[in-house]
């Protein structure tokens, strides 16, 4: 309440600001859920509510962010830090205030002059030769969310050692009092805040261009497009155009930005919901794929003509394709490395370990996140490896072929999925097919994925009491089959019977129980959002099998937690 006060009677600069704050005088709930914290600041950066109060994305957070980062930067020598953002509400007006801070700090500001994809900022860290980077975005979450990306000079989201330094200097500072700021206005005249050219965004295409996989031909690949009314439109239609893709329809209604999301609440290529106007215009254009990208144009989404209808492909099945398309085609034109590196996360299908066996590959699996995907980039090239990486992919739709950025990319993806479709079709086949044909190699695999949200202070209190009790008690049986084995990411053990195991892999707070028969379910707390995550994987001989599995898993997903 002292610190609602104190913001109260604050001449706020942000003119929305005031009136939230008097609007919620005596409601003590509101209040509370306003100032209860300080937005958390994390590998990932910020990400949260917009509004006034500590717990909220505004003007204020953002500047004591990005003070923290620039403190950061100084002791180390820091000069330089690039910064895009996306297509949401007040984000142009974060990027600009953290461009003013940074300025006044003595550190120059390459910004964007207008809104990017996330890989783009990450390709502009490292092709600029800056210190850090900053995003403004909250991917693919509802309107009324912003974030706050912090990116190291290597282009990945920054590793836990700095986020931990960043807080630790954040902690130090009155939101207030504590904060440098100069006009954005004189930053820009004396050259501290620097525009980005095109040059830059050229440069980007150009390395994304590079990683196709088929020679440039005219495609005779029809597509509908929908940017989900965020910022891939304008990098998106250039690659294709690149690739021999000309026959694109965009979706008219998600086709520009508007941080509302007027036609999908949740922006997210995930769910069908948000694909549901790129699906109705597919009923009238009749395209053999429909291609969508979330807000800050890092994950990429599909659905498939196939018999009449429009089939959607999960991240798992997209990624799997995916892998064995390229793995394939550089086998076949004979650029396939010696040694070749694939990698994907813990929580992404187990499908891959067959791809990457028919291949010879070596599969990395690493923690959810893919700035851990950008730590194995990283590797390989300081060994002086940098070709053998051929792909990398999370369940979550995210996809990268290249070592050029250290963020999956939705531009790249858009590029590969395109041409891995028109390869299929020059064969009779759809994606569609070519997954049944995959399964029927392999063996069948679903994969689902629950979520619990847990709002508010107590609901913080709530996921963290729940995942003491899984690690208290670990579940003898799942949806009706024994617990062969469990892991603890937390506390770095994996368990075989009397077995335990160290796990090589940075600590996380992930539960993850195997089941007989290969099916597997995890747990694990959202990173960026109020929520716990159930990952669900099943394997059968059939897809009748596989799918009875999963509709097990998912009632056993409640009832492990206790739900």
């Amino acid at each position: 309440m002292t610190e609602y006060e104190r913001w109260l009677a604050q001449d706020l600069d942000d003119p929305d600001l005031k009136p939230e704050l008097l609007a919620i005088q005596g409601k003590e709930d509101e209040i509370n859920d306003r100032f209860y914290r300080n937005l958390e600041f994390g590998t990932a950066g910020l990400r949260g509510v917009i509004g006034a109060g500590t717990n909220r994305m505004n003007v204020y957070t953002v500047r004591k962010a990005t003070q923290g980062l620039a403190n950061c930067l100084k002791k180390h020598g820091g000069t330089s830090v690039a910064i895009a953002y996306d297509s949401r509400i007040k984000s142009d007006l974060f990027a600009k205030e953290s461009a003013a801070v940074l300025a006044a700090n003595g550190i120059t500001a390459h910004l964007y002059p207008e809104l990017m994809p996330t890989p783009a900022l990450s390709f502009a860290v490292r092709y600029l030769h800056c210190d850090a980077g900053i995003c403004v975005t909250a991917s693919h979450n509802p309107s009324k969310y912003n974030g706050y990306k912090a990116y190291g000079s290597d282009g990945c989201q920054i590793a836990l050692e700095m986020a931990d330094e960043v807080l630790g200097e954040i902690n130090q500072l009155d939101i207030f009092s504590d904060i440098q700021r100069m006009d954005f206005d004189e930053g820009v005249q004396s050259g501290k805040i620097v525009y980005i050219t095109d040059e830059v965004v050229d440069a980007f295409l150009d390395a994304v261009f590079s990683q196709r996989v088929l020679d440039v031909a005219d495609g005779g690949l029809k597509v509908v497009y929908t940017p989900l009314n965020g910022t891939g439109r304008r990098c998106v239609t250039k690659i294709l155009e690149r690739i021999g893709i000309h026959d694109v329809t965009i979706v008219p209604e998600q086709e520009y930005p508007d941080g509302n999301f007027p036609t999908c609440p949740f922006p997210n290529p995930e769910i069908r919901e948000a694909l549901q106007k790129g699906l109705e215009l597919c009923e009238k254009v009749q395209p053999d794929l429909l291609l969508a990208t979330d807000p800050d144009a890092d994950r990429c989404g599909i659905a498939v003509r196939q018999g009449g209808e429009y089939v959607l492909l999960s991240g798992n099945e997209v990624g799997v394709l995916l892998m064995d398309f390229i793995a394939r085609k550089r086998r076949e034109n004979g650029t396939l490395p010696q040694n070749p590196v694939a990698v994907t996360t813990i929580v992404s299908t187990d499908m891959t370990e067959c791809v990457a066996a028919e291949y010879g590959l070596e599969l990395r699996k690493v923690l959810t996140g893919f700035k851990y995907i950008g730590d194995q980039i990283a590797s390989l090239e300081q060994a002086g490896e940098a070709e053998r990486y051929i792909f990398g992919f999370e369940e979550s739709y995210g996809y990268l072929s290249g070592g050029y950025v250290r963020d999956k990319d939705a531009v790249d993806a858009s590029m590969l999925i395109c041409q891995m479709a028109l390869d299929y079709k020059r064969h009779g086949k759809t994606l569609v097919e070519a997954m049944q044909d995959l399964y029927e190699k392999h063996g069948y695999y679903a994969n689902g994925l629950l979520n619990f949200v847990f709002e508010g202070e107590d609901g913080m209190k709530k996921m963290s009491g729940l995942m003491d009790a899984l690690r208290a008690n670990a579940p003898k049986e799942i949806a009706g089959r024994a617990v062969v084995g469990w892991s603890d990411y937390e506390t770095s053990e994996r368990h075989d019977g009397d077995a335990v195991t160290p796990i090589t892999l940075p600590k996380s707070n992930v539960l993850e129980y195997r089941l007989e028969g290969g099916s597997k379910l995890m747990v694990r707390p959202s990173g960026t959002e109020p929520k716990i995550k159930v990952y669900l994987s099943s394997k059968g001989k059939t897809r009748a099998d596989a799918d009875a599995m999963m509709e097990k898993l998912k009632i056993a997903g409640k009832e492990v937690l206790g739900l």
